[in-house]
């Protein structure tokens, strides 16, 4: 009895929450009896929609960028029209997905960093194919201007005190 009982609490507790289709298989059997075997299918539910629909970014923010950045490129670059309508692709695609990404994760800064980096790795693979090997070596030398980043040589200056650097009174 206590075990039909608890069975089909069970079902009830799983059923309204269930997303996908539950299966709750139950097996009494009391001595000198044949086994009973209760099987409940609940119908497949659609999963639960978020509250608010995928955020979309603003088309005339995405264009503003886009025709920003690949005027820029396209300047700076000299790019020829083959190579200008492809960067322009790329940064639309980027663009959108990163516009997209801050209104879905502005609560999440982590999640969004995550989104923006992976963003920005596929978008330097897609410019690196498309661009000539002396072009991509001047767009890293600016990007990594811009963006604060010592570039492969290293940053050259007077080292912090106590790391050394050559200089004379090491011995002492």
């Amino acid at each position: 009895m206590k075990v039909i009982l608890l069975s089909s609490l069970l079902a009830v507790a799983a059923a309204p929450a269930a997303s996908a289709q539950t299966v709750v298989k139950a097996k009494t059997k009391t001595a000198g009896q044949p086994s009973v075997k209760t099987k409940t299918r609940t119908a497949a539910q659609p999963a639960a929609a978020p509250e608010e629909p995928m955020p979309v970014a603003d088309a005339a923010v995405v264009d503003a960028k886009t025709n920003a950045l690949t005027a820029n490129m396209q300047k700076n670059l000299g790019l020829s029209p083959q190579q200008t309508e492809k960067v322009r692709a790329i940064n639309r695609r980027s663009i959108d997905a990163v516009e997209s990404a801050r209104l879905r994760y502005k609560a999440d800064p982590r999640k969004l960093a995550g989104v923006v980096e992976t963003v920005s790795s596929s978008r330097l693979a897609a410019i690196k194919d498309v661009l000539t090997p002396a072009q991509f070596d001047k767009y890293q030398r600016k990007r990594e201007e811009k963006m604060g980043v010592p570039n492969v040589q290293g940053v050259q200056g007077t080292p912090p005190p106590g790391l050394g650097g050559g200089g004379a009174g090491g011995d002492q």
